[in-house]
């Protein structure tokens, strides 16, 4: 495939799990998302999106419109939203509201992006809905309440929320939310940071059945990458170890906060383990390195991909370390 999009063009956007380090603290996460948050909109990043998790230890983002409004009240003028918002967790005219507020609090630079897994195990998501009665076709219902709400079509109205222009963005790691994505003309955000084996699939069912509507004319895909960065490739291999063990605790079950780097990653996982792990952080959307094997795969990916925009994940042990790994990608779209 021939790019039509070159690799400086296109924007680079944030995706933040408010990582729990090992030693640390909920409220140490959201200072350093505070941190991290004003870093990259100096840098030019276009939006900082948080996703919901829960029963994570790792993870502090589960109240993610609470947080959305902290890192919004922290900054200036990056758009900031969800990645996503669960909503089958979610009575959805609470979602209305409290994103209704959001916008009318930071008007023009809120994003909503849902999607439609628990976020959680099943006994998690019991304690969140009460009943594991929601029905993967319930989903598409759920978004036209929604969008309702905020149309004004609604029998009940949401206050903040109604009138509002607040964008609705589709998230999947499948091909589900993307062939819906296309039935109602939105954009599609698809997480092949953690799903790369579909990502080609996600897409090609998104564009071909792309429908324009009153809020896009044309497919705007954006794709989550893991990007470990840093100023030289073995410095950034060591770096990803943190991840790397993150993965592995949640393939064992036992999901842990984020550990240090450790010198042998071989040390602690079978061959299997090592295997399975890979498959979930493969190199087309993992890119782990100094600034020109970092530039080599997002040129690789996006040429693969013709992605309209990358959001980047970055699960770093140490924060200066992470800063610096965003500070190296934007130099490299200079």
């Amino acid at each position: 495939m021939t790019s039509v999009k070159t690799f400086k063009s296109i924007p680079l956007s944030v995706l933040d799990l408010a990582p729990v380090t090992e030693g640390g603290t909920p409220e140490q996460s959201f200072k350093n998302s505070v941190s991290l948050a004003k870093h990259v909109e100096n840098l030019g990043y276009n939006r900082y999106w948080l996703a919901e998790h829960h029963n994570m230890p790792g993870i502090a983002s589960s109240a993610t419109s609470v947080i959305i409004g902290h890192i919004a009240g922290a900054t200036n003028y990056i758009r900031v939203g969800s990645g996503g918002i669960m909503l089958p967790n979610h009575a959805t005219l609470v979602i209305a509201e409290q994103f209704g507020t959001l916008e009318t609090l930071y008007p023009g630079r809120i994003d909503l992006g849902l999607g439609r897994a628990p976020g959680s195990d099943q006994a998690t998501a019991y304690a969140l809905r009460r009943t594991l009665n929601m029905r993967v076709e319930d989903f598409p219902l759920q978004v036209e309440e929604l969008q309702s709400y905020f149309e004004g079509t609604a029998r009940v109205h949401a206050v903040p929320g109604e009138g509002l222009n607040i964008p609705i963005w589709l998230l999947g790691s499948s091909g589900f939310s993307a062939r819906l994505s296309a039935e109602k003309g939105l954009p599609f955000s698809f997480a092949s940071h953690f799903s790369p084996d579909y990502t080609i699939p996600a897409l090609n069912s998104y564009r071909s059945n792309f429908k324009p509507s009153d809020t896009l004319e044309k497919p705007y895909a954006m794709l989550g990458v893991n990007i470990i960065a840093a100023d030289t490739d073995e410095e950034a291999r060591y770096i990803a170890t943190s991840q790397q063990q993150q993965f592995l605790s949640i393939r064992r079950g036992q999901p842990t906060k984020l550990q240090p780097p450790i010198e042998r990653i071989d040390d602690v996982w079978s061959e299997m383990e090592k295997a399975a792990v890979e498959q979930s952080l493969n190199s087309r959307s993992t890119i782990v390195g100094g600034p020109e094997t970092v530039k080599r795969g997002l040129e690789q990916f996006l040429e693969e991909t013709q992605a309209d925009e990358f959001i980047i994940n970055s699960q770093i042990y140490n924060h200066n370390d992470r800063l610096r790994s965003y500070e190296i990608v934007a130099e490299l779209m200079d």
